[in-house]
This record gives structure tokens, C-alpha cells and sequence, in this order.
């Protein structure tokens, strides 16, 4: 069940978001310098669109999408609790932000994807359009769109 994300998540929320992005092997250095950008704060739960995916009382996974800008929205995080990679809920969760996206009147969304995760977005829909250097010398993160139809 996806059921909105409300300020007392944030800690859960980013628990799942370090746990996610440690299932592909990033060291824990690595991850720990990523702290900022993986941090869910109430702020965000506040001013952005933050929805879980429940498992009974579990929090399996979530995604934001940031503040609409100019016919565009960002899909600022998707994360799932390793356990729950592979069953198909990050893609009920992206098919859940198209739906949120679309009532916001936005004709895209965009994200920044980690490269074990460009497969999985390319199967949802989104293309390729930029790339933008990461925290990791000479590493290079796909930025991919997605177009909305009415």
C-alpha cells in the first residue's frame, strides 16, 4: 500500500535510503560522504511529495519528487530496502509519482540516476538526456527525463 509520508518518517526514511544505496557495494566511506544527499529531513517531508510503500507496518520503500519547476518535476529520491529489491516495488512506486507528477500539471520528470539503476528507469520510460560529474572523481551520472502524457 503507498500512503503518504508524514515528518515523524524522516529517520526511517533515510535508514532505508543508506541501506538501498549500500546493497550495490558503495563502500561505507563512500556512502558516509553522501550523508547530505541521502538524508531525508522534516523539511523536505514538508515542502515536497513524499510517499512509502507499506508492508504491513514496514516501510519498504519511498520516493520524493521536489517542487514543481517550468513543466518540469524532479524525482529527488527512490529507495528500497534491500530485502524488497526485485519484487516490483519501485515500480509501483515510480508509477505512483507519474500519477502525483501529472496532478501537478508537469509535462516531465527528471532525475539523477546511480548507475545501478539506469536498467531499471530506461524499462520505466526515461531516456537519457545529460550527464552530470558526481562526488567520485571521474564518475559521471546519468540525468534522465521522462515524458508525461496528458
Amino acid at each position: 500500500m503507498i500512503v503518504a509520508g508524514v515528518i515523524s518518517n524522516a529517520k526511517e526514511l533515510t535508514a532505508i535510503a543508506f541501506q538501498s544505496k549500500a546493497f550495490w557495494g558503495y563502500s561505507n566511506e563512500l556512502i558516509k560522504s553522501w550523508q547530505a544527499d541521502l538524508t531525508v529531513t522534516s523539511k523536505m517531508i514538508e515542502k515536497c511529495c513524499v510517499f512509502k510503500y507499506l508492508i504491513d507496518e514496514t516501510i519498504a520503500g519511498f520516493y520524493i519528487l521536489n517542487t514543481p519547476e517550468k513543466n518540469t518535476i524532479v524525482l529527488e529520491m527512490l529507495f528500497v530496502l534491500p530485502q524488497f529489491i526485485g519484487k516490483g516495488i519501485g515500480k509501483q512506486l515510480i508509477q505512483h509519482s507519474f500519477k502525483k507528477a501529472k496532478v501537478k500539471k508537469v509535462k516531465s520528470i527528471t532525475l539523477l540516476a546511480d548507475p545501478n539503476a539506469v536498467a531499471f528507469y530506461k524499462k520505466q520510460g526515461f531516456v537519457t538526456i545529460n550527464k552530470k560529474e558526481s562526488t567520485i572523481p571521474d564518475r559521471f551520472l546519468p540525468v534522465m527525463k521522462k515524458d508525461l502524457e496528458a
